[in-house]
């Protein structure tokens, strides 16, 4: 079985998410969705301390969520058939719940948006993708807000052939092009060189093309200067479906994520961003 879990906030962005993650569970065999929300049944005085609440509430409000996720579900189901659970949890730590769900479930991708409903939520939603990513529980694949691929047929890998034996999960990556079985194209995004092509970049590029036969990858070198513009035209050359990438090791997904940048990738790019922790 395959457990695709999808945060659900309610927002457009989320239920973005959860359509995307309806398309590419069409791809993989025994595909599971989780519709998944997490809510805080606190209620708040006017000093913004807690207040006490009873079961009898909380359990109220629990239905309440399951209802939205049960919209959600009627909105995928046409898309997919796979199966679709909705889970609803109660707790004010989003990430340490979620965590705990991932772990306890046997969780393969968690499907996620970068943007909540409101400018608040915006914050919220991408700080807890962010940090979701950086904890490094299971790949996330981070679906921008105008993201309508429905394939999974080409992915980009991207590495600057730095350690790569030590810098790319190299099981977790192949469980991802197992699931997707899609045409690798592996791109150098080596700041250092631009384009004189090392003996460094030379032996890495052989290790791993070693480590990936089985996937007959295919590689290019991009110049860094114009990373973002390179990147965006590379997607549309090879109709790329998918950019896989590890950010621990990589300054750039930092920079992708620059809120205040509107023409940062992250957030304007119609690719989803697999993010696997190295």
């Amino acid at each position: 079985m395959n457990n695709f879990l999808v945060p659900i906030d309610f927002s457009e962005t989320s239920r973005n998410a959860a359509r995307y993650a309806a398309y590419i569970s069409t791809l993989v065999p025994d595909a599971h969705l989780i519709l998944y929300n997490v809510f805080d049944s606190l209620e708040y005085g006017s000093d913004s301390s807690p207040l006490a609440t009873d079961e009898e509430e909380d359990a109220g409000r629990k239905a309440i969520m399951e209802l939205a996720l049960e919209s959600v579900r009627t909105e995928i189901s046409p898309i997919t058939s796979a199966r679709i659970t909705l889970v609803a949890e109660e707790s004010h730590r989003f990430l340490d719940t979620l965590e705990k769900y991932v772990n306890n479930n046997n969780i393969q991708l968690i499907v996620m948006g970068i943007t909540g409903a409101t400018r608040l939520g915006q914050i919220f939603m991408g700080s807890n993708t962010l940090n979701l990513i950086k904890r490094g529980t299971v790949p996330v694949i981070i679906v921008p807000p105008h993201a309508h691929s429905e394939s999974a047929k080409n992915v980009m890998l991207l590495t600057d052939f730095q350690d790569i034996e030590n810098t790319i999960p190299l099981q977790t990556v192949k469980s991802v092009l197992d699931m997707f079985k899609p045409r690798l194209h592996i791109v150098n995004v080596d700041h250092e060189h631009y384009v004189q092509v090392t003996e460094e970049y030379k032996t890495e590029r052989a290790k791993l093309e070693g480590l990936l036969k089985d996937y007959s990858p295919e590689f290019y070198f991009i110049r860094l200067f114009d990373f973002m513009d390179a990147i965006n035209q590379f997607v549309v050359d090879n109709k790329i479906d998918l950019i896989l990438t590890f950010p621990r090791k990589h300054s750039f997904l930092s920079n992708i994520f620059k809120t205040t940048n509107t023409t940062q990738l992250a957030y304007h790019s119609y690719v989803p961003i697999v993010a696997i922790h190295a």
